[in-house]
Parts: C-alpha cells; sequence; structure tokens
C-alpha cells in the first residue's frame, strides 16, 4: 500500500492548486483517503475525506467553500481542489487512508495507518 501526494508549490493569496493523492497496491475503489495538513509548529489537522466505504465526506469548516476533495476510480487518485488560498493555508498536505471500513471518513486518528510523503502549499504573496 503506497500513497503519493504531489502538486503543491508556492502560490500567491487568492490563487488556486489542485493537490493529488494517487494509490498504488490497492484500489480507490473500497478505501477513505483523508487529507491533512500539518503548518509549522502546529499540530496536524484533518482538512477533508472521501470514503467510498459508505459513501461519507467532510471537510473543515476553515476551507469549507473553498476546498473541494474528489475521486477519480479510473486514475486511483484522490483530488483536492484548493481555490481562494490564504496564507494561513500554508502548510505540507499529506494524504492518507486506513483499512477499518466501518468508520467510513470517521476513524480514530490512529486508525489513519498508510500515509504518503506529503506536499509542501506555500501561500504568499
Amino acid at each position: 500500500v503506497q500513497l503519493q501526494a504531489s502538486g503543491g508549490g508556492l502560490v500567491q493569496p487568492g490563487g488556486s492548486l489542485r493537490l493529488s493523492c494517487t494509490a498504488s497496491g490497492f484500489s480507490l475503489d473500497n478505501t477513505a483517503i483523508g487529507w491533512f495538513r500539518q503548518a509549522p509548529g502546529k499540530e496536524r489537522e484533518g482538512v477533508s475525506c472521501i470514503s467510498s466505504y459508505d459513501g461519507s465526506s467532510w471537510t473543515a469548516d476553515s476551507v469549507k467553500g473553498r476546498f473541494t476533495i474528489a475521486r477519480d476510480n479510473a486514475k486511483n487518485t484522490v483530488y483536492l481542489q484548493m481555490n481562494s488560498l490564504k496564507p494561513e493555508d500554508t502548510a505540507v498536505y499529506y494524504c492518507a487512508t486506513h483499512t477499518y471500513s466501518a468508520y467510513g471518513c470517521y476513524p480514530p486518528y490512529s486508525a489513519w495507518d498508510s500515509w504518503g510523503q506529503g506536499t509542501l502549499v506555500t501561500v504568499s504573496s
């Protein structure tokens, strides 16, 4: 099971980026993928999740209306479309998955057991 996050970069405030989380060794048809971020000096926080286990999804209030999560099963990839970016969105973004189907998008944090390597998003003028 491997996840690879990509698509980060430097963008001006108000700009957009699309992050990709590509899976290898397993299919996204039957899993949950979460996006998390960690800003310097802060704890890792959940950003968004989509689950094919139970169809559940959520997006953090801090990014709701600006970020959208979507899954492309044909490409075995989950995307995080980020619009209207703000400096406070600057962080390393990670994608993760877990194998506890009953939890869908609401597992305990410790259940997220496979992580991608992270991609840096910097929002600055």
